[in-house]
């Protein structure tokens, strides 16, 4: 039995972090409503005051926090999480950030991603004595570390020595001490950005964090890329990584808020496009396109300008019910889908409909929302997909199961049409998706299309690289471990007040 036959797959969380002249409770507590769909199992805060103060709980960021608590966390530098369960269960002591107290100090962790790995590491530190207290991975990373920093007492070489071990995804923010660290992995696979304001420097999963509490967005973390917050800018210094990042192609296309900006690419603009292409590979005679809120309302903009068809507000959306993909069992998926959407027979009943979403996973969701049309009186219902059918599973942070759950690998296209009861169904092309994200198909992970993943993953492919792939710029970590000054960044990649030290 290998070591992922019984791991959950997971969906991605959200992380934020923050270094300031003043308390930064009120900031990381906003921060994390704004990063609330990103994870609505668990929530958690960890600052420093003298020593690392957390508060953590189930549910929904402002059913964690009171004023009470945000009043009590009275540190300067802190950090945040969003959860849905990832490689543990969803209970009280898988929430994040998870701290450990160390012969160091304290050490706080908040993780987004998976690591492959986490198995294998966990059964080496126990037999050096480490004791776990989680089944999350995330508590792995964070003992490793901590072994790593006793190991040096350095903690930069113990940032760079440790993530040497982490195969999989990560964006982390760390709280060592009095110090805020964020670490994006070498692959960039999970998003992560810093911005400043006044006497404050905060890092997010997402850009809207920033333009929503008045920061300025300045970039994101580039792969491999560690930074150290400070109220007045930050210091960085990157690990060796591979010329070509893999971008998780599913942030673009459902996870991240379309008002963010992931890697060069505003998510909005790259939905828009999404719909553009659908509607060139997918035409159809049809009275109105309708999209599933809120991810497919950008695509189906995208198809209605191309197509010529209108956007109407066919289904909507009950905004008190959490996202049903990231339920964390199908049974509450398929109620949550009666609860969250509900159809308007005026704008429905006897029209051809266009219903655009972001994917098939299951088939069950959609199933049940193309009924929910034809209950309203639709006369035809043809579902266009905004991304290619995924066939293989997900090691690296999206909750999508093993092989034999996915329609598509039971089904062909007109099957599945079948099976939702769809007059027809479309899906993206695999070239449609990589053009409408204007990114190169070497530089996205597109595991759960394709089955070849970016790291190692045991009895699954490997994407290929040249060996002149696999560390680039390597110039630059040699100056930066040696203390050397460093080639000055672009424009759009200027550090923030404050250079990097000599």
């Amino acid at each position: 039995m290998s070591e992922f036959s019984d791991l959950r797959p997971t969906e991605k969380c959200g992380i934020i972090g923050a270094a300031a002249t003043a308390p930064v409770a009120a900031d990381l507590y906003y921060g994390l409503r704004i990063l609330q769909h990103r994870g609505q199992e668990s929530a958690g805060l960890a600052v420093f005051e003298g020593e690392v103060r957390a508060k953590r709980g189930m549910g929904l960021v402002h059913e964690v926090f009171t004023k009470e608590d945000l009043m009590n966390l009275r540190g300067n530098v802190g950090i945040g999480h969003v959860r849905y369960s990832t490689t543990g269960s969803s209970v009280l002591d898988n929430a994040q950030p998870i701290v450990v107290r160390t012969s160091f100090g304290d050490i706080a962790l908040a993780h987004n991603g998976d690591i492959a790995n986490a198995a294998e590491i966990r059964e080496e530190l126990s037999k050096k004595g480490w004791a776990f207290m989680t089944t999350s991975d995330s508590e792995v990373i964070v003992r490793l570390l901590a072994n790593e920093i006793a190991n040096s007492g350095d903690v930069r070489r113990a940032l760079r020595e440790f993530t040497k071990r982490l195969v999989g995804s990560y964006s982390l923010v760390l709280l060592i001490k009095d110090t805020v660290y964020a670490i994006r992995d070498p692959l960039a696979v999970r998003p992560l950005c810093i911005g400043q304001g006044d006497g404050s420097t905060l890092v997010a999963s997402e850009s809207v964090v920033f333009e929503t509490l008045g920061y300025r967005f300045l970039r994101d973390l580039r792969p491999g890329e560690i930074v150290e917050l400070r109220p007045d800018g930050f210091e960085s210094y990157r690990l060796p990584h591979p010329l070509h990042p893999a971008h998780c192609m599913f942030e673009w296309v459902y996870f991240a808020r379309p008002d963010s900006v992931l890697d060069g690419r505003l998510v909005y603009d790259a939905r828009v496009r999404i719909g553009e292409q659908l509607a060139r590979e997918h035409p159809v005679p049809a009275d109105v396109v309708i999209p599933v809120p809120e991810s497919g309302r950008a695509q189906a903009q995208g198809y209605s300008q191309t197509s010529g068809l209108p956007v109407v507000e066919g289904l909507i959306k009950n905004r008190y019910i959490e996202r049903t993909f990231i339920m964390p069992e199908q049974e509450e998926r398929e109620v949550g889908v009666l609860l969250k959407l509900n159809p308007i027979q005026s704008a429905v009943k006897g029209k051809r409909i266009v219903l655009i979403d972001d994917s098939i996973v299951r088939g069950t969701t959609i199933r049940k929302i193309v009924q929910m049309l034809r209950r309203a009186g639709a006369l035809e219902v043809h579902v266009r997909i905004g991304c290619p059918p995924i066939r293989f599973p997900c090691y690296l942070g999206i909750d999508m199961k093993t092989r034999d759950q996915f329609i598509a690998n039971e089904r062909t296209v007109e099957e599945i049409a079948e099976f939702i009861t769809a007059n027809s169904l479309g899906y993206l092309s695999m070239s449609g998706l990589i053009a409408a994200l204007e990114r190169t198909k070497d530089d996205l992970c597109l595991g759960c299309l394709t089955g070849l993943y970016p790291v190692p993953i045991p009895g699954e492919r490997q994407r290929k690289e040249t060996p002149l792939e696999m560390f680039a710029e390597a110039a630059e970590e040699e100056a930066s471990e040696l203390g050397a000054e460093a080639p000055p960044p672009t424009e759009a990649e200027a550090f923030s007040g404050r250079p990097r030290k000599p």
